[in-house]
């Protein structure tokens, strides 16, 4: 007889079904094997297994026991595959009855005690098990992530045995409620910020349009404190953007007592992160942090210091909004549309325009240093802002009187307009903001009148912009009339956001 029971793999966010056959046969010396590509997790299964049943009061039979997770040239890793090696033994000692497991998918990591414990991708698994009609059955303390899923069916014990219990009807297990993560303490307020108004004027562009952002100021001029306020100007993920965030990081093992986020993504990497750390990638090619800020904002303090082939591999997913991690053993996507903010100085030691404090080897401190982010990675930054010093007497000055709610209602207001005006679109090629708008769309939304297209017709020469520069800068402008609630780009619109240009830095 061969007992099974239905878990999953992952590869990416993407769920793939795995039946784990287990099969108990007398002749030759007992054993206990586990085949079908399994990592070294789930080989030391095998072990925990054997405890748990042992908490139970059960002992494996003396016979040869193999566990088959098929297919069997897909690799399994994670320690999720516990729980289904163990029904799946249990129901060839005749412990639990077979048919009671075939409407469930089941995923856990066992304990020696018999307890279950949190495992990754248990939102993804009970989507998946929605999406195919049957139910799941996870770690107590996930249940609220698996509750998301419509019409599934969440069996979510705490222990092995109050599983068995509930199959044998003595327990009857409680379907979990849906669980969000907590709303948080208040965003930093922009008003702690005294001067740069220009900066706060960008932020704010930054936010109502999806944009990316580059300041660029000596240390201490403020730019870690306006990147921080960020979060607290865009507006809420949408029940379909949390379920999509979610799910990443679930997939990472990140959701925090299985409370689906609420709120977007804001991560911020120190400069030694490696290549696999912000792109994704390793072993068990896991999302990197430009993944984990989807719909969010990645968050790059002094930008020049990241290894110049980590900056460099940002280039294809801010273009894509995607990821492609390519191994020999797996080959898996993840999304990554981000706002990246990006902070640095103007040279090593950062006082480039102050006589007093700046080296002696300018302006080649500059140019060496700021020559480091390559030109292709500049280009696709939408805006360019100098933050200088604050003044004593901006210091001195009492505290603005807008701050981060007010800035936000009007962002709320653009971002309402992107929304009207994309609605009717199909959902595959749809912008979530004006940063998405591209091609035949954006000549149609943010086409200028015809003092705009002359201006920007005789900036594109001077300032030698890209294609892609150009489009950014109807981005950008189309953003500034949102935010005037302007129906069309005017040439103050153009101007404004020809002002967020610059030349590559290091090149002039």
């Amino acid at each position: 007889m061969v007992a099974r029971v239905s878990t999953v793999a992952f590869q990416g966010i993407e769920v793939v079904d795995v039946d784990v056959q287990v099969q108990i046969a007398g002749g030759g010396l007992p054993s206990f094997t586990v085949v079908g590509l399994p990592d070294k997790a789930v080989a030391e299964s095998r072990e925990r297994v054997r405890a748990a049943l042992g908490a139970l009061g059960l002992a494996l039979p003396p016979r040869r026991i193999t566990v088959n997770l098929a297919p069997a040239d897909l690799l399994k890793e994670g320690s999720h595959f516990d729980l289904p090696i163990a029904l799946g033994l249990l129901t060839a000692m005749a412990v639990l009855p077979g048919d009671e497991l075939v409407g469930y998918i089941a995923l856990g990591e066992l304990g020696l005690d018999g307890g279950l414990a949190p495992v990754a991708g248990v939102l993804p698994s009970a989507l998946h098990a929605a999406a195919s009609e049957r139910g799941l059955i996870c770690p107590a303390a996930q249940g609220g992530e698996a509750a998301w899923a419509a019409g599934v069916e969440v069996l979510a014990p705490a222990t092995l045995l109050a599983l068995v219990n509930h199959f044998k009807g003595t327990q009857v297990l409680t379907p979990p409620e849906p669980a969000l993560a907590e709303a948080g303490g208040e965003d930093p307020d922009l008003k702690d910020i005294k001067g740069q108004e220009t900066a706060k004027r960008a932020l704010e562009v930054t936010a109502a349009g999806g944009h990316n952002l580059l300041m660029i100021g000596p240390p201490g001029a403020g730019k870690s404190m306006l990147a921080q306020r960020l979060a607290g100007l865009l507006p809420p993920l949408a029940p379909s953007e949390a379920l999509e965030v979610s799910m990443i990081h679930s997939v990472a093992g990140l959701l925090e007592g299985g409370r689906l986020l609420r709120r977007r993504p804001f991560r911020d990497p120190h400069h030694s992160a490696s290549l696999v750390a912000l792109i994704g990638g390793g072993n068990r090619a896991r999302p990197g942090e430009i993944s984990l800020s989807h719909l969010g904002v990645l968050f790059l303090d002094e930008l020049p210091e990241f290894a110049r082939a980590t900056l460099e591999a940002l280039r294809q997913p801010m273009e894509s909004g995607r990821v492609a991690i390519a191994r020999a053993n797996a080959h898996v996507t993840y999304p990554s549309r981000v706002q990246l903010v990006a902070a640095m100085n103007p040279c090593r030691c950062g006082y480039l325009d102050d006589p007093a404090l700046a080296c002696s080897r300018a302006p080649r401190c500059a140019r060496d240093y700021q020559s480091k982010i390559s030109g292709p990675l500049f280009d696709r930054i939408d805006l360019h802002v100098e933050v200088p010093s604050v003044s004593a007497a901006d210091l001195s000055l009492p505290p603005p009187a807008e701050g981060s709610p007010e800035i936000a209602e009007r962002v709320a207001a653009a971002r309402a307009r992107q929304h009207a005006r994309y609605a009717d679109m199909p959902q595959a090629g749809r912008p979530r903001s004006n940063a998405e708008a591209d091609g035949q769309l954006l000549e149609e939304i943010a086409a200028p009148d015809p003092e705009g297209r002359r201006l920007l017709a005789e900036a594109t020469d001077r300032m030698r912009l890209s294609a892609r520069g150009y489009h950014r800068v109807l981005r950008v402008a189309r953003t500034l009339a949102d935010l005037d609630a302007c129906e069309n780009v005017r040439r103050i619109h153009v101007a404004e956001a020809l002002s967020y240009r610059r030349i590559a830095p290091g090149r002039g």
